[in-house]
């Protein structure tokens, strides 16, 4: 303990946390830094990943526009962030997402239909059609459904990673007895850190000593709410540092930093069953949503400005110097994802919604006579206004 006996208080600003940065704007490795242990297929993916994520979010913002989709949230300036994270984790670590992490999702293998059949809440969506667009999940890739409420997942990515501990825990020492195989990645933005649940989450993770890595998007904005406004000290990373959790700040526009700080947490994770928090920088270049309307709240000469600092371009531009990546063949690539792209909401836009019968399924094991009774209700009422239901009243069982 550090006893001084003159009576002082602790500034709460004078915690200045880095912010780790390796490839520069124009994708140049800075000085003294160091590349991290990226082979160039891993390198490749995690490019092709952030491309086909670009241009996915440009075409569904488009057709919620268009009105044949009801809503939809961009991954825009963010990619790299949450695309490098992903890829320096293992396949089998679980990730418990927010709701601008679909990049994780496809690094991880979700197919360009199955985001198109979530969308459209066709009958072969993962989710039966019974969340609303951008919800993912996917049981098989270990990615925990979205929930739209904020924070839900942190405490609860807490809860989970502590279960993966347990399984290493020698029982007669009660240390662990090996290192662990697998732990949970927890994203979220600043906002949701103002949420009662974050800082239950954390202290939990901190007292157990579970292995999640807590990833903090700071974009600059919850909605229209920019970060200034929602606390005063130095940002999410200091947080992490008051619950005596290690903790590491990136730029979130750079790939090869944000996959450099993941893959050291993902160590100490496994190694010492502790959490992690990062806090990745960088800024929301879109919308918070398609109900929103960033005009309101910030001008025009800011958005430009940050215009310049795309995550696509500077990890292309250290692809390129590295020979790993060549602009003709990449152009080719891009125009046939946007053509596939384009097909892709054409087919899963005319195939039929879910049977009526699976809103109940998979809530019980057997439907509770009440859910059985709410369900008749609701059906006899489609029945009897078909021109209201067109794509259901014909699929009723």
């Amino acid at each position: 303990m550090n006893i001084h006996h003159e009576l002082s208080f602790i500034d709460g600003h004078a915690l200045n946390i880095p912010t780790l940065k390796i490839l520069s704007e124009n994708g140049d490795v800075y000085p003294g830094a160091t590349v991290p242990d990226i082979n160039q297929e891993t390198a490749l993916r995690l490019y092709h990943t952030m491309r086909f994520i670009r241009m996915l979010d440009e075409r569904m913002q488009a057709a919620q526009r268009q009105g044949r989709i009801s809503f939809y949230m961009q991954c825009l300036g963010e990619e790299a962030a949450v695309t490098a994270s992903a890829a320096a984790l293992d396949q089998d670590d679980m990730i418990m997402a927010q709701y601008r992490e679909q990049a994780a999702l496809h690094y991880r293998g979700f197919s360009l239909e199955q985001f198109m059949n979530q969308m459209f809440s066709n009958e072969r969506d993962l989710g039966k059609g019974r969340q609303m667009p951008i919800h993912y999940g996917s049981n098989a890739l270990n990615y925990m459904t979205i929930s739209s409420p904020l924070g839900t997942q942190i405490p609860q990515a807490s809860g989970h990673a502590y279960g993966q501990k347990l399984k290493h825990i020698d029982p007669q020492t009660g240390e662990l007895g090996s290192e662990i195989d697998n732990i949970t990645i927890c994203y979220f933005g600043e906002g949701a850190a103002s949420e009662g649940d974050f800082h239950a989450g954390l202290n939990m993770a901190a007292v157990l000593k579970a292995p999640v890595i807590f990833f903090a998007r700071n974009n600059g904005y919850a909605i229209s709410t920019p970060a200034d406004e929602q606390f005063a000290g130095d940002g999410i990373a200091s947080r992490g540092v008051g619950y005596g959790i290690k903790t590491i700040r990136v730029d979130g526009a750079d790939a090869l930093a944000v996959f450099a700080a993941t893959q050291a947490a993902r160590k100490i994770c496994v190694t010492t069953g502790e959490p992690v928090l990062i806090e990745s920088i960088a800024y929301r270049l879109g919308a918070h949503s398609t109900s929103d309307d960033p005009s309101g709240y910030r001008s025009k000469e800011e958005e430009a400005s940050q215009q310049l600092n795309c995550p696509i371009a500077r990890f292309k531009k250290w692809l390129i110097a590295k020979e790993w990546l060549d602009e003709a063949t990449d152009e080719s690539e891009k125009e046939k994802i946007r053509e596939s792209i384009l097909e892709a909401v054409k087919v899963a836009e005319k195939i039929a919604k879910p049977a009526l019968e699976s809103l109940i399924s998979d809530v019980y094991d057997e439907p509770i006579p009440l859910l059985v009774e709410q369900y008749d209700e609701l059906k006899q009422h489609i029945l009897a206004h078909p021109q209201a239901y067109p794509t259901t009243s014909g699929r009723i069982k």
